[in-house]
């Protein structure tokens, strides 16, 4: 199987999260402003809430996503105060016809004095587990 590994992130949480995953895939975690240009069987999408949804520029990262290189889209992500991102990800990835895995990754992560600390290294390495569950 192959894998790659892309994020978005405003307060670095996601992208702890990213490399973690990514260490355990063997893959380098890259941001989302570089596009997938081969074919991968999953896609492991780091995103969060931000103003209670996903950010414009996630939201434009999947609609760039060609079914061709894409086999499906796994989620992940943190979030101080919201659960997961998976329905807004998977409304959006419906639209361009590439399917999602059914588990997720999702943890607390620190904002603004809430859940100091978080991810933190318990996070990091459910995070990983969560990526040597999908191989």
């Amino acid at each position: 199987m192959k894998y790659a590994v892309r994020y978005y992130t405003k307060t670095g949480n996601t992208k702890r999260l990213a490399e973690a995953i990514a260490a355990e895939l063997g893959v380098e975690a890259l941001p989302i402003s570089e596009p997938i240009k081969e074919y991968v069987d999953v896609l492991l999408l780091g995103n969060s809430y931000y103003a209670f949804s996903i950010d414009p520029e996630v939201r434009a990262f999947i609609r760039t996503l060609d079914k061709k290189l894409v086999g499906s889209i796994a989620n992940f992500g943190s979030a101080a105060m919201l659960n997961s991102t998976y329905k807004k990800v998977k409304a959006e990835a419906d639209k361009i016809g590439i399917p999602m895995v059914e588990k997720e990754f999702h943890c607390k992560g620190e904002f603004k004095g809430l859940h100091k600390g978080r991810p933190n290294n318990e996070d990091l390495r459910a995070a990983a587990a969560f990526a040597k569950s999908l191989k």
